[in-house]
């Protein structure tokens, strides 16, 4: 298995060069990280299909295997997980737990196998302050207590009992920890103001196949039937990822490519396809067909080269059916190619609007007008330029696909972050036209 990388990756991106041919979307990031930890509920043995070869998934593999979990991988993206008799909390590995937030995700689960454990606090991106409120009111209501000391969450249950929630925010992960929690607590749960976003609703897929009857899957209420345990051969296939596809679809812009793009998890695009329409994109959905999981909707997009437009509003995020928080960054680029000034509120996060001023180093002209948010002049022309990945893992791509835009060659230093979250991807751009050469 894969370990935390230790030495930092640098790319040496020539730019300039125009995209072509066709590129698959890779398997959902959030959606592999959220199915390993829901793994945990089943006591018999689990096969993953669709889980990401990415740094942010091994960081979770390691802490798995480390309380005694074995996860194999028996294919290019399948895994096979067998549990302990007992889980040994005290051998967590702390140094991965600490690199990634997904940590969090561990509660739910484990809460029905250890009645008091702890967990680190953790990193992921650096995006400013992020509580855990909605994870410990929302358990809370379950019968989990959730302290929080300097450096670490204290968890405690006494006894479970369903509940009625109002979740505090619509997060994507507190939502799932409620879920995995709610899953193994005998009668009702309804959740409500959930979240029904992409890995929201890939939990919910797993859980029924599970035997947890869920009603309400792609809505603003959640009905969860919890059953009393999971000990069974369960076998999952993960979906694409909707962000990776949107990735894909800035990198056509940035370098006006005929490119197509296939698996997309349409449902939960449309939206910022519509918006990117309306800023002038030009595009065709070519086939409509379902994931392997027989659930999620996905489409094949031939994007094509195009003139584009500011707005007059701002654009901005919100939880599905809005435009998803982590595809906001990537409207940075159509917006640096548009006519006039766009304006983009990300209003989530207090560093990320931040770290995308990052791109005027290579020539933009990206205005910080507070730590939400940015105006951007378009029709600057970008040039190369050397630059550190912000510690956050959308900006860092953002400027890697500026740098695809710029000609000249670009240097881009530790790319672990990018690693986080997407598979291959220097192999995968390189095999639609990009040159991108891996410095050691």
């Amino acid at each position: 298995m894969p370990k935390a990388s230790q030495n930092s990756t640098d790319l040496e991106i020539n730019g300039g060069k125009k995209l072509s041919g066709t590129i698959s979307t890779g398997y959902s990031k959030n959606g592999s990280v959220g199915l390993l930890c829901a793994s945990l509920l089943n006591q018999g043995k689990t096969i993953l299909h669709g889980i990401a070869r990415i740094e942010e998934v091994y960081r979770i593999i390691e802490i798995m295997e480390s309380i005694g979990m074995k996860v194999k991988w028996t294919g290019s993206n399948t895994v096979e997980i067998i549990p302990p008799k007992k889980f040994d909390i005290k051998k967590l590995n702390r140094e991965s737990a600490e690199k990634t937030r997904s940590i969090l995700m561990f509660i739910g689960s484990l809460s029905h196998f250890l009645p008091s454990f702890y967990i680190p606090q953790a990193q992921g991106c650096h995006l400013g302050k992020r509580t855990i409120a909605a994870h410990r009111y929302a358990l809370e209501e379950l019968g989990i207590k959730i302290a929080v000391s300097a450096d670490k969450y204290e968890i405690n249950t006494e006894k479970f009992t369903p509940g009625n929630i109002v979740m505090y925010e619509a997060g994507d992960t507190p939502i799932e920890n409620v879920l995995t929690a709610a899953a193994l607590i005998p009668g009702k749960t309804t959740i409500k103001f959930t979240s029904s976003n992409y890995q929201v609703q890939e939990i919910c897929f797993f859980l029924e196949k599970c035997g947890v009857k869920i009603e309400g899957i792609g809505t603003s209420t959640l009905t969860v039937h919890g059953i009393k345990s999971i000990n069974k051969k369960i076998e999952y296939n993960n979906s694409e990822d909707p962000i990776e596809s949107m990735t894909l679809i800035a990198a056509a812009i940035a370098t006006d490519s005929t490119l197509t793009i296939t698996r997309c998890p349409i449902d939960f695009l449309q939206l910022e396809l519509y918006k990117l329409g309306k800023m002038g994109l030009q595009y065709e959905i070519i086939k409509n067909y379902k994931a392997e999981n027989k659930k999620t909707n996905l489409s094949d997009i031939l994007i094509h080269p195009s003139k584009f437009k500011a707005l007059d509003d701002k654009i901005h995020a919100n939880p599905y059916p809005g435009i998803n928080m982590d595809n906001l960054p990537y409207f940075v680029i159509p917006a640096m190619k548009a006519k006039g000034q766009t304006l983009i509120h990300d209003w989530a996060y207090e560093n990320r609007a931040i770290y995308l001023t990052e791109i005027n180093r290579m020539g933009a002209q990206i205005t910080l007008a507070d730590p939400h948010r940015l105006f951007i002049e378009g029709g600057t022309k970008l040039h190369a330029a050397q630059m550190v990945c912000p510690p956050a893992l959308r900006p860092s791509m953002v400027i890697l696909i500026a740098m695809l835009s710029a000609p000249g060659i670009s240097i881009l230093r530790n790319v672990y972050m990018i690693h986080r979250g997407y598979e291959e991807i220097v192999k995968r751009l390189n095999s639609i036209g990009a040159d991108i050469k891996i410095l050691e």
